[in-house]
């Protein structure tokens, strides 16, 4: 039976849905402008490396630690102006992250621009998924491309702005002053009123109700875990690109520098071209599906590539890794928010801070394995993460929306 395609979608919703990629854009730019001013500051403060990674640290330090009050600062607030004035106070920390006049000044700036960062992105998606409800299909993997486009224009702002030797100062100040006005303009055409409530989850009265209550807790935590693992293997891909791709292909791979940053380029690119496509993917397939699929994409494409080393093998199969994953932090999200028996933005909240973890405990890990045993090894967490994938699946959605013309 082929399911029944959407209705028209209100002016108002469209609005709605244009206004939240807009944070999505404004969120991936703001912080992409400062990385390119990263090692002049460096220089500047005379930092060692140590001293360096440890302050850049204190930016993922800072969600970790913001990152679990952003459902109740959402519920009290709501995700919209939560979402904007997390993105201005976002943007104020990271010019003072960049005029800052010392270590200890560099460190603290980062750790409120990161609080700030992980409240804003939990907010931003809560109000993307309050939209994709009231579209009736999903939208939200537009979204997180918009965020990939964003990351680009920051970063090609901050490299010019570096490259003409713009002073931080300025630079980063009106980079900060754009995208809060942009987010302020967003604002008004964002939905209105409190977030929805959560009315799912029937209430048992017959004899037997606390066993079926504790059944259903032990459901919604293995649940829970499941979407969390399935979020980690998404960001655990990216940042084994973003980390070691160009260092297996230039020192395992003997690839020349400018070759070997083809590598993250490749992964990137896909991941973009997967989620500008992906919500039409999972309309027609439903999130199950997208998502095995794009396990076994991730897990033949790297694991072949490390099964046969080359550089251009690696290179695609990084492209295969970044196109399997693309929609993952996406779908674990959306299932986490839909989640029966939790408050609004909790759900959202626990699998956007767990999966941050991801980000600090994935670079070690790695790290450690190629220490032992060398890179190539330690790469096979790519493919071993999209089996994860594959086997963990079944607690996405299998619903389609619509279906592939012709079917």
């Amino acid at each position: 039976m082929t399911p029944a395609s959407p209705p028209s979608v209100p002016r108002a919703h469209r609005a709605a849905r244009v206004a939240v990629a807009m944070l999505f854009l404004t969120n991936g730019a703001i912080l992409a402008n400062l990385l390119p001013r990263y090692p002049q500051i460096k220089a500047d403060l005379g930092l060692t490396n140590a001293q360096y990674g440890l302050a850049v640290a204190s930016f993922p330090f800072g969600a970790l630690m913001a990152g679990l009050a952003a459902g109740a600062i959402i519920r009290r607030f709501r995700s919209s102006r939560v979402a904007v004035a997390g993105t201005v106070l976002t943007g104020l920390g990271l010019l003072l992250a960049g005029l800052a006049p010392s270590w200890a000044a560099l460190a603290v700036t980062l750790f409120l621009a990161g609080s700030m960062d992980a409240i804003t992105d939990v907010a931003q998606n809560a109000h993307g998924l309050r939209v994709q409800r009231l579209y009736g299909r999903s939208i939200l993997n537009s979204f997180h491309a918009l965020w990939s486009v964003g990351a680009v224009v920051g970063g090609l702002m901050g490299g010019l702005a570096a490259g003409l030797d713009v002073p931080r100062g300025l630079h980063l100040g009106l980079s900060a002053l754009l995208f809060s006005g942009v987010s302020l303009t967003a604002l008004r055409f964002l939905l209105p009123g409190p977030e929805p409530t959560d009315a799912s989850g029937p209430h048992v009265h017959a004899e037997g109700a606390s066993a079926k209550r504790g059944a259903g807790r032990l459901r919604l935590v293995l649940s829970m875990a499941a979407l969390v693992l399935i979020a980690s293997s998404g960001v655990l891909v990216e940042d084994a690109g973003m980390t070691w791709a160009a260092v297996y292909l230039s020192g395992t791979l003997g690839a020349s520098v400018a070759v070997a940053s083809f590598g993250y380029v490749a992964l990137v690119g896909a991941q973009f071209v997967g989620r500008l496509f992906g919500d039409r993917l999972v309309d027609w397939f439903g999130q199950r599906a997208v998502a095995r699929t794009g396990g076994l994409l991730a897990a033949l494409g790297m694991g072949g590539a490390l099964l046969f080393p080359s550089v251009p093998a690696t290179i695609v199969g990084f492209a295969f890794a970044g196109f399997g994953v693309a929609t993952l932090v996406p779908a674990a999200m959306h299932g986490a928010d839909e989640l029966p028996g939790l408050r609004p933005g909790t759900g959202l909240t626990v699998v956007s801070w767990l999966m941050r973890m991801g980000f600090l405990l994935s670079p070690p890990v790695v790290g450690l394995i190629a220490d032992a045993a060398g890179l190539r090894l330690g790469l096979l967490v790519v493919p071993l993460a999209g089996g994860l994938v594959m086997a963990l699946a079944g607690v996405l959605s299998a619903k389609r929306v619509t279906a592939p013309r012709g079917g």
